[in-house]
């Protein structure tokens, strides 16, 4: 008698179907990956930083700082013709800049390639997910093309007429067109740095060589 009472009351109460679906989305969540430019750039520090560990000897090329929320890149040269083409398939330092100033990434040292960011962290790889691009975001309409106050009621039921957002777009263009030359600028400034170095450089190696 008590198996029949049993499948009867398997009949009565069928598996509920949504159980099963929530059981099948918490097994199996869609990893998040941080993006490529970051992961590489967090590698390069590990596998540099293990290579110093067991290799005495030889200036440091590119490391963590001191407090292991930044790093350092101490030889640029060095920096661009070993390691950028191995992780980047690229060996332009000015390149591997721009990246870092475009997930958020600030110079904090004037005489030293210095680079941090609050998610930017030795032995803390996870926070990597949570970095992302900057966005441009429209920049807000400058007052001086805005419409006054009588111009406002006449057309407040209107939408924005054409020559209005030809201005607008004129402005943003202006606005990119100043950031690409102080963009300019910086790598003109990086440029002559090198050359400096380059000189100085070929100024100890003649006077090695004459003494």
């Amino acid at each position: 008698m008590n198996v029949p009472l049993q499948i009867t009351m398997a009949a009565d109460h069928p598996p509920d179907p949504s159980t099963s679906s929530r059981r099948s989305t918490t097994a199996s969540p869609k990893a998040k990956l941080p993006a490529p430019f970051l992961s590489k750039t967090y590698d390069l520090l590990e596998e540099e930083e293990e290579r110093e560990e067991n290799c005495s000897g030889g200036g440091r090329i590119v490391s963590w700082n001191t407090e292991g929320n930044g790093f350092v890149v101490w030889s640029p040269a060095e920096f661009s013709e070993h390691m950028l083409p191995r992780y980047f398939k690229h060996n332009n330092f000015s390149s591997f800049i721009r990246q870092l100033n475009t997930y958020g990434f600030k110079k904090t040292a004037s005489k030293r390639w210095e680079f941090q960011h609050e998610k930017f962290q030795k032995g803390c790889r996870h926070l990597l997910m949570e970095m992302s691009r900057k966005k441009c975001e429209p920049s807000v309409f400058p007052t001086y093309l805005k419409p006054s106050s009588g111009e406002t009621d006449h057309h407040h039921n209107q939408t924005p007429s054409s020559s209005s957002i030809e201005e607008e777009s004129m402005v943003l263009l202006m606005e990119e067109n100043k950031n690409l030359k102080k963009e300019k600028m910086e790598l003109e400034m990086q440029i002559q740095h090198f050359k400096s170095m380059e000189t100085k450089l070929l100024d100890c190696v003649s006077h090695y060589i004459g003494g």
